[in-house]
């Protein structure tokens, strides 16, 4: 979900994909029902809370870890996502809304204001992972999403793909302030 430039990292918990099961049941139940009835209408509610509290519990979330990340950092660096376009993607589009990056972005924006801290959004085209933190070599090798850990031919750093990602946005950060 979000990591940081010293390595720490915040997991997806994946609320819908947790949910997905009771959630199923949930529709079945109301598919069974006669449309109008006072059982359809118990159904209907029903479901409509479960679909808020998931919608509750990822929203509670990215409040709980937005503004840990304000109190505790001054400056705030992110790279700005395409969402739109990322959704495009057939097979990762469920996961990608539910991680909700927009809204975490959003979150950290206007708690910055509150907290009078620098949020700096990143270009979408800065090749964060590309880059070796260490030397600034460009390895156009890593663009495969599959590649988790690299080490750089020039000066032979060995590097986790999210950590030096989040330490070339954290520099290009640094720069553009």
């Amino acid at each position: 979900f979000c990591i940081l430039n010293d390595g720490t990292k915040f997991e997806n918990p994946k609320f819908l994909a947790y949910n997905e099961k009771r959630l199923r049941l949930l529709y079945k139940s109301l598919s069974r029902k006669v449309y109008g009835s006072k059982n359809y209408e118990k159904a209907r509610i029903k479901l409509a809370k479960f679909h808020e509290y998931i919608a509750n519990s990822r929203k509670d979330y990215l409040h709980k870890i937005s503004i840990f990340l304000v109190r505790n950092y001054d400056i705030i660096c992110a790279e700005t996502l395409q969402v739109k376009n990322m959704l495009k993607n057939h097979k990762s589009a469920k996961a990608i809304s539910d991680v909700s990056w927009y809204e975490f972005c959003r979150q950290l924006e206007y708690k910055c204001l509150w907290y009078d801290k620098k949020f700096v959004q990143i270009d979408t085209y800065f090749a964060s992972s590309q880059l070796c933190s260490n030397c600034g070599y460009k390895n156009s090798d890593i663009k495969n999403l599959d590649v988790r850990e690299w080490t750089c031919p020039e000066c032979g750093k060995h590097h986790d793909r999210d950590v030096n990602a989040a330490t070339n946005i954290l520099n290009q950060g640094l720069t553009l302030i």
